[in-house]
């Protein structure tokens, strides 16, 4: 009896031992206390103590670029002090007016570069200059002008004749048309006698204001202003005027200057285009006028490369009329097929 009761006891009690003594698992309350601490301790401090860095490091590089910017507008403050004032109307006139003397000293021989004899000569010259060259229009009106010398004569000429003589000139059918039209109304309304009047010259087929004030300056001293491609471009150049149309460009330009200026001054603009202010590379480092030119610099400054593109007497060769002034310093253009 005694053996089995402490058989059984002893069986017994090792596996309540063992039970006892082996781990119990974690309740949830142990669980919960544990997971706790973790929270509170570790993740929230750590977001917090983020968020307050961040925002410390994004207050400080606000300040930095606020204060980069002011220093900024700071340095920017003196250039914007610096920049020229737009030219006033006594400034710009002191200035168009010198480049007027300038000019002048630069081109004592400024002229009208087609060859006339007489008014009419001048007006049929200058009707067919548009789309060509005056070298072209010299080269053509001897011939012209020895079979149809007057008005009468042009007026009866036939079409296809006249076409064939103002062939080299380009446009010629053209032409031809715009020379039998006006030849015929000088003829029948004025006389057989070129008007000398602005009203009246426009008046005739193929006559503007261009060619008016062309006859008008130079065959019979009445001042104008001649805006061909040349005079437009340049006038821009020079600041005087900001306009394309021709009109418009005529009433301002004049407005700088003394009428009795004006013939004078269209001749220098147009040989100071032709020979140094070309339209596409004008030459800057050879004008004498670039220290009065808001647009120096757009073409070639260096002397040496600009001397190359001088053109006509200034680049050595003939200048455009075939019988030139006296005081013209350089060679009479060749006649036709020669050159």
């Amino acid at each position: 009896m005694v053996a089995k009761a402490t058989a059984k006891s002893a069986s017994r009690t090792p596996a309540k031992a063992a039970a006892k003594s082996a781990p119990k698992p974690a309740t949830k309350t142990a669980a919960t206390s544990a997971a706790k601490p973790a929270t509170k301790s570790t993740a929230k401090p750590a977001t917090e103590s983020t968020a307050k860095r961040a925002t410390k490091t994004t207050a400080k590089g606000a300040a930095n670029t606020a204060t980069s910017a002011v220093a900024a507008s700071k340095s920017a403050a003196p250039v914007r002090k610096a920049a020229a004032k737009p030219e006033s109307q006594t400034a710009l006139v002191r200035r168009a007016r010198r480049i007027n003397r300038e000019l002048a000293e630069a081109y004592p021989y400024a002229h009208p570069e087609l060859d006339f004899e007489n008014p009419f000569q001048l007006l049929i010259a200058t009707v067919l200059s548009a789309q060509t060259t005056d070298l072209r229009v010299n080269q053509t009106t001897p011939a012209l002008f020895a079979k149809y010398p007057t008005p009468e004569a042009m007026a009866d000429a036939d079409p296809e004749e006249l076409e064939q003589l103002l062939r080299p000139t380009g446009f010629f059918r053209a032409k031809a048309k715009a020379c039998l039209g006006l030849s015929a109304a000088i003829r029948d309304r004025f006389g057989g006698r070129v008007p000398n009047r602005l009203e009246d010259l426009v008046t005739l087929p193929g006559v503007g204001r261009k060619t008016a004030n062309v006859v008008l300056g130079n065959a019979f001293g009445v001042p104008g202003i001649t805006v061909d491609t040349h005079f437009g471009r340049l006038a821009r150049r020079f600041g005087w005027t900001t306009s394309e149309d021709p009109v418009k460009i005529e009433q301002e330009v004049g407005s700088l200057f003394p009428k009795s200026e004006w013939t004078m001054l269209s001749h220098r603009l147009i040989f100071h285009g032709r020979r140094v202010c070309h339209a596409r590379k004008p030459a800057c480092g050879a004008c004498p006028i670039a220290p009065l030119c808001p647009s120096y610099g757009e073409g070639e400054t260096d002397p040496a490369k600009a001397a190359k593109l001088l053109k006509y007497e200034l680049g050595g060769g003939p200048g455009q009329r075939l019988k030139p002034p006296s005081d013209f310093p350089g060679k009479p253009a060749p006649p036709l097929g020669e050159g």
